[in-house]
């Protein structure tokens, strides 16, 4: 079975790195952030980053889909370009892939929710409000599984995109 490449996008605050990062620990597979890889670029090699925290990641992954690790990505994955690098990433390395877009519908949730996070990356300022409403985030074309987060804990989105995951991989055997 080819492995699977699970694409986590979405606006800051959103829900997206606690649902990944739970997903990955469910399935017991890689988990890659980029927050924390361009964080890293850019705290130890003193690097202002800009797409290339987004290359170095591709093939990081791409090193493990070549070994047969399904994967998960943790990004705001915000642009058309990326979602296809994305894609690209998985269909080089024979994987195959899922988007998930986790959104916060509920605008006052979702605002209340990037006010009053903490930053789990030391020395990572996180988006103000602000920055996360004026940033340039594509309306999607692509297909994609949308896990709606505002009005759900946590462990039921896991297990809605558990559950979505094992529908999609039996549509796809």
């Amino acid at each position: 079975m080819k492995p699977t490449l699970y694409i986590f996008s979405g606006l800051p605050g959103s829900g997206k790195t606690t649902l990944a990062s739970r997903l990955a620990k469910a399935l017991a597979i890689p988990y890659f952030r980029l927050d924390t890889i361009e964080h890293g670029m850019r705290q130890i090699c003193s690097l202002k980053v800009g797409g290339e925290g987004y290359r170095l990641t591709y093939r990081i992954v791409a090193d493990n889909l070549k070994i047969g690790n399904d994967v998960v990505v943790d990004c705001v994955n915000p642009w058309a370009l990326t979602r296809r690098e994305w894609e690209a990433v998985a269909t080089a390395n024979d994987a195959q892939y899922l988007n998930l877009e986790v959104v916060c519908s509920d605008r006052e949730e979702h605002r209340r929710r990037a006010i009053s996070r903490v930053s789990d990356i030391a020395g990572f300022e996180l988006p103000t409000w602000d920055e996360i409403t004026q940033r340039d985030y594509q309306a999607w074309t692509e297909d994609r599984m949308v896990i709606e987060t505002s009005k759900k804990g946590i462990d039921d989105c896991v297990a809605e995109v558990l559950k979505k995951i094992g529908e999609n991989k039996k549509d796809n055997a």
